[in-house]
């Protein structure tokens, strides 16, 4: 087979959770099927900084594909007028795969689209606007033009049923995975102390790790946090917020310095992918009580690295963490104050989680999720 992935999400200067989704997936694909040929197409830029993103994760299995046409006009384009997508990256693949919700006009061959959640259907207050019009302008077109909509849970499915009944046929589950090269036991513990002191962070903290961004219930998790210090006192570890700003966050930020407790709660914005690592390993507990989650992978990322993890009872997140987390109401200061401190307080907790956690995060490969997605690429030629 000749397979084209659409590799917009690789080719940002700051990948999200699709974009490190999308170079699980296709690394593994192209990795345990040499047989076939593999491409990346996207838009690049004049001087080829959007190139060299992608080229790092192609190496020598995934050929690129670029055009020159500037992605913003392309994309403002085709939400208005059928421009094929065929005239800028060729239409000789046997399948070409969106990994990011939208199928563009005119793509010759079968077509396969991720479609990760439907919080903009769900918590329309929490997306920003120009996406969710993004959402509700396309994404309907996107999956009747798709062959096959791919999801990641088994959540996220029902969620598309209730909102789009007529495309259940269409729908498949590929659970994402995690990486043991980013996210395993620290090996490397000199690393931990300097990227605390590169983050100005101190040795005890729960940490976050995601997009500041209203459906994390990060104000929320402030309250629970400032309950927490209140019952503990001065001594208690920091919470460290690590993430690229969102949207609608200034309640957030807000939220640490209307309760006076600005000196405890850490901002580190965006992470480099090389400090992730010993980030996480050195945290005592991974905090993630999000209101909403297709799949969740900072818990499954967290577990893998051996950290205990406190997450919510929402959405998918039981099913990436089963029993391997503290579970506490998301609607709840109260119940994630108690899940913290139970975390604090508890070291024999803390130890059982990382074992548990770490056990379960190795059933979550790419392996396994290159193969669900290579069985539905075989099912449609």
């Amino acid at each position: 087979m000749r397979i084209t992935f659409d590799a917009i999400p690789l080719a940002a200067d700051k990948m999200t959770g699709i974009g490190w989704c999308e170079v699980g997936q296709t690394s593994a694909l192209a990795a345990l099927h040499p047989e076939n040929s593999y491409e990346y197409s996207f838009f690049t830029d004049r001087r080829g900084e959007a190139a060299g993103r992608v080229r790092k994760f192609a190496g020598d299995s995934i050929g690129l594909n670029t055009s020159r046409f500037p992605k913003k006009l392309y994309r403002g384009m085709s939400a208005m007028l059928p421009v094929p997508y065929s005239g800028f990256f060729g239409g000789d693949s046997d399948i070409t795969h969106f990994f990011n919700y939208i199928v563009p006009p005119g793509v010759k061959g079968k077509t396969v689209v991720t479609v990760h959640d439907m919080v903009y259907k769900a918590f329309p207050e929490t997306v920003r606007g120009r996406t969710r019009l993004m959402l509700e302008l396309g994404l309907k077109r996107s999956m009747e033009r798709a062959d096959i909509i791919v999801t990641d849970s088994e959540f996220s499915r029902s969620e598309i049923i209730k909102y789009f009944p007529e495309h259940e046929s269409k729908l498949r589950v590929v659970p994402c995975g995690v990486d043991p090269e980013r996210f395993h036991p620290c090996t490397e513990p000199e690393r931990i102390p300097e990227v605390r002191k590169s983050l100005g962070i101190g040795e005890k903290y729960f940490l976050y790790l995601g997009t500041i961004e209203p459906r994390k219930n990060l104000e929320r998790l402030i309250t629970a946090y400032y309950a927490f210090v209140k019952k503990v006192g001065e001594d208690a570890p920091e919470l460290v917020l690590a993430g690229g700003k969102g949207w609608l966050n200034d309640g957030i930020y807000r939220r640490a310095q209307r309760l006076g407790i600005e000196d405890k709660v850490i901002f580190t914005e965006y992470v480099p992918s090389e400090d992730m690592n010993p980030l996480m390993c050195g945290a005592m507990a991974f905090v993630f009580p999000s209101l909403y989650e297709g799949f969740g992978m900072p818990p499954l990322e967290a577990m893998a690295c051996g950290v205990p993890v406190l997450t919510s009872g929402e959405a998918s997140l039981p099913e990436v963490t089963g029993d391997c987390a503290v579970i506490c109401d998301a609607y709840s200061a109260r119940s994630i104050a108690a899940g913290m401190y139970r975390l604090y307080s508890d070291e024999g907790l803390r130890r059982e989680l990382s074992a548990k956690g770490a056990e379960r995060a190795k059933g979550f490969t790419w392996e396994r999720s290159a193969e669900l997605l290579y069985d539905i690429y075989k099912e449609l030629v």
